[in-house]
């Protein structure tokens, strides 16, 4: 697999734990793990490990190895007539039949091989060759997102993504800018968890939950073995589901399939005071003020507004983080 294109496909949507990070890290800001969702609450993650993914966001800073190269398809300038185009502008043409039946969700990972096309013909990446990659669908570009989802497992796929639902005209840390080119080969869907049951006191904290000066509130919902908490210092590994005050899911590690791990000093004030209240083993369920998220007019865009509800189990302690 390419680490420069898994960086780069991933580009816009890393899993919410950079949200946190960024809420936070104005001041100073958190680096996002491609692993976690962008926000640990981080594809992001807290910081998601996997984050995000293929053709991901962001370039890796080692040169990796050149993919054989490819030849660029006779129609890579533009979509042909027969091409089918989506409401967004996005346009395909299904090159091989699938056998399958289902198409994935945007909650699902999938494993595709795939190559990249500038519209001039320049190949930018590919997996052939080497292994197939594998990535939650919701991880990646949103030409991606919305094509991967009309295929079925067998099916070969050529994806005509207009700029705006690729990097744009200027992309970042060396992604392919302008329209793009995919030839995609869905090998596997793999289903997303179930989501986890909204909580029945989402709306507001109930009288037997704790409250700390700053106005966080929670309670235990399973108290753990472990004897220590973390200090902001220390990186984290925990499970996660985040939902507003409505009882709307907006991320969760459970559905990803994988927890987040990240730097407890580079999250969401709520999550940095919340966490370090827990001992390895704990469950707890956290009402988070606005001003100790992202606020009740986030500036990160897709970054949820005011009272934030969090179910959290601390897994492991890793201690100081890297700076």
């Amino acid at each position: 697999m390419n680490d420069r294109l898994t960086a780069c496909l991933a580009l816009s949507l890393l899993p919410l734990a950079s949200l946190a990070c960024d809420a936070q890290s104005q001041a100073a800001a958190p680096t996002p793990s491609a692993t976690a969702p962008a926000s640990a609450p981080t594809a992001a993650a807290p910081s998601t490990t996997s984050l995000a993914a293929p053709p991901t966001a962001a370039f890796a800073t080692k040169p990796p190895q050149e993919p054989p190269q490819q030849p660029a398809p006779a129609d890579v300038a533009a979509a042909p007539t027969d091409a089918t185009k989506t409401a967004s502008g996005l346009a395909s043409k299904v090159i091989t039949k699938g056998k399958g039946k289902d198409h994935p969700t945007r909650d699902d990972k999938v494993k595709v091989h795939y190559t990249g096309w500038t519209t001039d013909g320049k190949m930018f990446d590919s997996s052939v060759g080497s292994e197939p990659i594998t990535f939650g669908l919701g991880q990646v570009i949103k030409g991606w997102t919305e094509g991967l989802q009309l295929m079925v497992e067998g099916e070969k796929r050529r994806l005509w993504i207009p700029k705006n639902l690729a990097y744009g005209d200027r992309p970042r840390m060396g992604a392919p800018a302008g329209d793009l080119v995919f030839d995609v080969e869905l090998l596997q869907v793999i289903p997303a968890p179930k989501p986890p049951t909204t909580p029945e006191d989402v709306k507001a904290p109930p009288a037997s939950a704790t409250k700390t000066k700053s106005g966080l509130a929670y309670r235990v919902l399973k108290k753990g073995t472990g004897t220590t908490s973390p200090s902001a210092s220390d990186a984290v590994t925990v499970n996660y589901s985040g939902w507003t005050t409505d009882g709307k899911m907006f991320d969760s590690s459970i559905t990803r399939g994988e927890p987040a791990t990240f730097p407890l000093n580079g999250v969401i004030k709520g999550w940095t005071e919340g966490v370090a209240l827990m001992h390895v083993g704990d469950v707890v369920r956290f009402w988070i003020p606005g001003d100790l998220a992202y606020g009740d007019k986030p500036t990160r865009p897709g970054a949820p507004s005011g009272t934030l509800v969090f179910d959290i189990e601390l897994l492991d302690i890793k201690g100081h983080a890297p700076r």
